[in-house]
């Protein structure tokens, strides 16, 4: 087994799973912070949140993707925190914790039973990566928003992007970070928190069921984590002519966040956004070697968890100039193969083109994101306009 590792680790590979864990991280650690603190967390069960967190997620991506060979990027849900945070007055610490159990389980169940794998089924290539695109084009427009007052960074960054590129395509991206990084120390204020040995501890929430917590927090998170992350994340990895299982997938990570959930492990979903960077083909010419980006990404996990008092403090003193145009540049690959395989197929171009809008536009109906609602759309388009 390490051998194999060995034989197949890559630089760009192993920097693809890094830049993948600092996107998903850093886009919404405050937002952690404060739904913690909103059901009343103390500081150590904040700190314990991030240690369940990064060790459930770490886990499960590594675990996955070494057993599938495949990348299987794992994340937490950033439209379920937020959601925890809206209905943290009407809860306790130990009800939302008895609500990220009964999550886990409905996940779970779900994913063993085969009912999300036959859903998917029904739902045709160009869709799905319409619904990607959609979700992904903010990450390239954000890019460019910077580019007035901060265009020494940005131009700067971006050209050296395409000169490496040109010149070292497998590793522009490894390079084209270490260059923003330095450049974001010349022309941004980075600040560098006094590096501690000190490990994180786990701290036990006991859970508390009721029908209303249930009902009230459970079930919309379930239907949340599902519609935002695990149906793009799953149709990420199609995208890119894997072979997804689907089943499994779905339910161990509902097994995982069921086990760490008293800890805090709110929601361990797959990565929607941030997976696309561990599966560009600039990770590795090889499909079959890129899994090595899954392992190194949760092996990341892992680490900040175990040192979650340092790290976190860490990323989040990493400037946002940063970080948007990073993610930005890491997904332009992405965003433009799942635009041309979206409007490929001319029977479902209008149908894909409505998808693409819906889910770009970020709006929340029922509590439901943007990307279930413009996949929705685009299914009844679809059948609709096959009919005539």
């Amino acid at each position: 087994m390490l051998k194999q590792f060995i034989d197949d680790f890559s630089i760009s590979a192993a920097f693809a799973g890094i830049v993948t864990f600092i996107i998903g991280i850093s886009v919404s650690a405050v937002l952690i912070i404060e739904g913690a603190q909103h059901l009343g967390a103390s500081p150590d069960q904040v700190s314990s949140w991030f240690l369940a967190l990064g060790i459930s997620i770490g886990l499960s991506g590594a675990i996955l993707s070494w057993k599938y060979k495949y990348p299987v990027a794992t994340a937490w849900s950033t439209p379920g925190i937020a959601l925890i945070i809206a209905s943290s007055q009407h809860y306790s610490l130990a009800e939302a914790t008895g609500a990220f159990i009964a999550c886990g389980v409905l996940i779970a169940i779900t994913g063993f039973s085969g009912i999300f794998q036959k859903l998917l089924a029904k739902i045709p290539l160009s869709l799905s990566c319409a619904m990607l695109a959609g979700i992904l084009l903010k990450f390239g427009i954000n890019l460019f928003i910077h580019l007035p007052d901060q265009w020494f960074f940005t131009v700067g960054t971006l050209l050296s992007y395409f000169i490496l590129k040109r010149v070292l395509p497998r590793y522009s991206i490894v390079f084209m970070v270490c260059i923003a990084f330095i450049l974001s120390m010349i022309f941004c204020h980075v600040s560098f928190p006094a590096f501690s040995f000190q490990l994180t501890k786990p701290i036990w929430v006991t859970p508390s069921f009721s029908w209303q917590v249930i009902i009230g927090l459970a079930i919309p998170l379930f239907i949340v984590n599902l519609s935002s992350q695990f149906l793009p994340g799953i149709g990420m990895i199609k995208s890119y002519g894997y072979t997804p299982h689907t089943n499994q997938l779905v339910g161990w990570i509902g097994i995982t966040q069921t086990c760490f959930a008293p800890f805090g492990a709110f929601s361990v979903c797959l990565a929607a956004i941030s997976a696309a960077v561990s599966l560009d083909n600039q990770v590795h010419p090889d499909p079959k070697k890129r899994y090595i980006a899954g392992i190194c990404c949760g092996l990341c996990y892992i680490f900040m968890g175990v040192f979650a008092l340092y790290l976190t403090h860490l990323l989040l003193n990493l400037p946002q100039l940063f970080i948007t145009t990073v993610a930005g540049i890491a997904l332009l690959g992405t965003i433009s193969h799942n635009i041309a395989v979206a409007f490929e197929d001319t029977e479902s171009r209008d149908a894909s083109l409505f998808t693409f809008l819906l889910s770009a536009s970020g709006i929340q109906i029922l509590g439901i994101g943007s990307a279930f609602w413009g996949l929705l759309l685009g299914i009844l388009l679809y059948k609709f306009l096959s009919k005539k």
